[in-house]
């Protein structure tokens, strides 16, 4: 997997070309969605971390700098993010969407690459507006959700998005009725530095509902580590045997799609 959002967030060269934001201007999202499948596959690749469902507040923000959203209207975002994963869908390559609730109104400056980030929109904006393309897409058969780092203090004022049991549960799950994969964002992401070892964090999303761990820090002891904090909250009763095996079992759904 890798990120073939399109634009400047490519990491392959080639389809699509255009950013999120032209695709949906001129009606090419589709077309984006069957040029970034057909690219993936060409190296091998079955899943794509895109298309981005953030609906951006402000012109030149955060998600809009480099034309990463769709639009500023939630219902169009809804409709240029399906017509996207269902074109990818054909080509064989799975769709990630991302990044719930929402980083739509993050300033330019707000990146949990780099930093802890507080996002404090109230709960009828993330209902009536960042969360609408996530019900349309999960109603379209979305594969995967990636979740955000960032904090809603609306849903949960401690936790970031990805280690929120409030979040990904009772509001992705529970509330919008997702029954995929989740997925993390980067678990090196600058922003998660207070919580911990990769272990420790990679325990917390898990304990969130998090299904599968993105380690990216082309690191080989990441991964390892990883595996071993979570094998020892298995044993020790931290992580719960029935959450754990179910998330096994939506991973396990999801390659057999993949046959």
């Amino acid at each position: 997997m890798t990120d073939q959002e399109g634009g400047a967030v490519r990491r392959l060269e080639g389809e699509p070309v255009k950013n999120a934001r032209q695709m949906c201007g001129n009606g090419t999202a589709a077309a984006g969605g069957i040029g970034a499948g057909e690219n993936l596959r060409s190296v091998g690749m079955n899943m794509n971390l895109a298309p981005v469902l953030d609906v951006y507040h402000v012109s030149g923000n955060f998600i809009d700098e480099y034309g990463r959203s769709f639009s500023s209207n939630a219902t169009t975002v809804g409709i240029c993010g399906v017509d996207f994963m269902e074109a990818q869908r054909t080509t064989g390559v799975l769709s990630t969407v991302k990044h719930f609730p929402g980083l739509g109104t993050a300033n330019v400056d707000q990146n949990t690459d780099l930093t802890v980030v507080n996002l404090n929109v109230t709960l009828s904006e993330i209902r009536s507006i960042d969360e609408q393309p996530y019900s349309v897409a999960i109603a379209a058969g979305a594969e995967l959700v990636m979740a955000s780092w960032a904090v809603y203090p609306a849903l949960d004022p401690i936790s970031p998005a990805g280690f929120s049991y409030k979040i990904i549960q009772c509001q992705l799950r529970d509330h919008l009725g997702f029954q995929g994969v989740t997925i993390t964002d980067a678990i090196e992401a600058g922003s998660l530095e207070p919580f911990g070892s990769y272990g420790d964090r990679a325990v917390l999303a898990s304990q969130a509902g998090m299904d599968l761990i993105m380690a990216s820090a082309r690191d080989i002891t990441q991964g390892s580590d990883i595996v071993t904090a979570l094998a020892d909250a298995l044993d020790n009763g931290t992580l719960d045997t029935e959450a754990f095996t179910n998330a096994t079992k939506r991973i396990e759904k999801l390659k057999m799609s993949l046959a």
